[in-house]
């Protein structure tokens, strides 16, 4: 699968707005857009990898030590 680029913070916060995007997708009218904008932060939140984080060579997960 995709290697794990985002660390705990980020992907609580990915999370978050991802749901709360999601929340107002579902409660208010016309929020069409609030679909997609939300699905985007919460699937990478949950897989924890970023595929632009990728692309950029960003990565806020702590470094293994080896």
């Amino acid at each position: 699968m995709f290697k794990k680029n985002v660390g705990n913070l980020d992907r609580i916060l990915r999370v978050v707005v991802g749901a709360a995007l999601l929340i107002a997708y579902f409660t208010m009218e016309n929020a069409s857009p609030f679909l997609l904008i939300g699905i985007i932060p919460l699937a990478t939140g949950l897989m924890s990898s970023c595929p632009l984080y990728s692309i950029f060579g960003i990565k806020t997960c702590p470094m293994k030590n080896s």
